[in-house]
């Protein structure tokens, strides 16, 4: 209990957060290690109980204790054993807080009414064969009128890592080097660490995946290529189309990556506002396109299109029929009405400018305090800050919850946040005004 009021170095909230933090970042602060009463650390320090209870708040709030009622408070020891590494530091804490943007996820209030949906659904879907098409034939048709290249076959699965998992299952072997973003989406890392495949890392610029990078990686003969086309998780960019089509030259004059596949993960598509843009437009053949629908209709849809060469696609279908089969045809009936009923697509629409606006205004709000940062696209953006881990506190200390950066970079980790702008629905000045101040912390 000394120890730590000896520690903090300014009596405050945040400054009591952030010497907790510090001593259990260097194990100074052991997993389980009992924390003193709010009133005893408070007597320590000269303080009221409140701020030393706001500091626990805050720590609490970022996964670094835990309260036990009359136990006392804990430091958290790893949580959820089942979930993947890199999901662990995604999946967020029960804990409440005024503001969470560390989720990734949709706004609730954006996504289009599923009643009416539901109530056309139940009268006309289902099915009474094991053995029916894998994919609905109306859905289908709406899926390739719209998909960005001409597809040679596509498919249903249940939802972007359900896609991204089923195509690695035939195009990753055990010790095959697999191209992948940097920063990138950690769930990613966590299915290529399963299949034992040996991460490529190639960085970004605004454009999304450098070429020259990426002609350098290919000299390592990988198997696979995995990349975000639009919105790209963590930083918000979207490819170009004269940036697609330079990666997809890249790709098919290497020597080395002749027979390489491409997994393009457009898990926001239908909220993006860039344009629809594929590698699949110049080299098809090396193509699985994967299109969620979780972030633009619903996340509990679980349900996402994914098209590419006929060969592949057969092969995950076959895979398919011996674990869950299908998708759910009364999804996909609902799935087809969302994507064809005029007042969802028009919810759809409204929620992509909403998304466009609110990444814009918080942008703007950012760069008047001293804070330059483009708007991203989609519902995510990446923010450099000088202490990763004393950001997030001090964010947290202000009730303002976000996703440290580490789990999403393969190389070289610290020095962001990822904050899900998507979900800042008002109030974009003071938003913005802790981001700015946590930015430079």
């Amino acid at each position: 209990m000394k120890a730590i009021a000896s520690a903090v170095e300014e009596p405050t909230p945040h400054g009591i957060a952030a010497a907790v933090a510090r001593l259990i970042t260097s194990g100074d602060l052991a997993p389980g290690d009992r924390l003193p009463t709010v009133r005893e650390l408070a007597a320590d320090l000269g303080v009221s109980p409140a701020t030393v209870s706001h500091a626990w708040q805050a720590l609490s709030s970022v996964g670094l204790i835990v309260s036990r009622g009359r136990s006392g408070s804990f430091v958290m020891a790893t949580p959820r054993r089942w979930l993947p590494p890199r999901f662990q530091g995604l999946a967020g804490q029960l804990e409440a807080t005024r503001l969470d943007l560390s989720t990734g996820t949709p706004d609730p209030e954006l996504l289009p009414a599923l009643g009416p949906a539901l109530s056309r659904v139940s009268m006309r879907a289902g099915t009474v064969s094991y053995l029916d098409q894998p994919v609905i034939p109306e859905l289908e048709t709406v899926l390739r009128a719209t998909w960005s290249y001409d597809v040679e076959a596509v498919t249903v699965v249940d939802g972007a890592l359900d896609g991204l998992s089923r195509a690695m299952e035939i195009a990753v072997r055990f010790g095959d080097k697999v191209v992948v973003e940097d920063p990138g989406f950690p769930p990613i890392f966590d299915l290529l660490d399963h299949f034992g495949a040996v991460r490529v890392p190639v960085g970004l610029d605004e454009d999304g995946m450098r070429p020259d990078l990426l002609e350098e990686a290919l000299k390592l003969r990988p198997t696979v290529v995995v990349l975000q086309p639009r919105a790209q998780n963590p930083t918000g960019r979207s490819l170009t189309k004269d940036r697609a089509q330079q990666l997809a030259q890249i790709i098919r004059r290497s020597h080395h990556a002749s027979e390489a596949i491409v997994i393009e993960d457009d898990h926001s598509g239908e909220i993006s506002a860039a344009r629809d843009v594929s590698l699949g437009g110049w080299i098809p053949e090396q193509v699985l396109h994967i299109r969620s629908f979780s972030k633009s209709h619903g996340p509990d849809l679980r349900i996402a299109a994914i098209g590419g060469p006929t060969e592949l696609i057969e092969q995950l279908v076959a895979r398919r029929i011996l674990g869950p089969g299908w998708t759910s045809r009364m999804l996909q009936t609902m799935l087809h009405d969302l994507l064809t009923d005029s007042t969802s697509v028009s919810e759809v629409n409204d929620a992509r400018r909403v998304y466009r606006a609110r990444q814009r205004r918080l942008s703007e709000a950012l760069a008047a305090n001293g804070v330059a940062l483009p708007p991203s696209d989609g519902i995510n953006t990446w923010l450099r800050v000088a202490d990763e881990r004393a950001a997030v506190v001090q964010l947290a200390a202000a009730g303002i919850r976000v996703a440290a950066g580490t789990a999403f970079q393969a190389t070289q980790a610290g020095g962001f946040v990822r904050v899900t702008a998507g979900l800042v629905r008002n109030d974009f000045d003071s938003v913005a005004a802790h981001l700015a101040a946590a930015a430079r912390a």
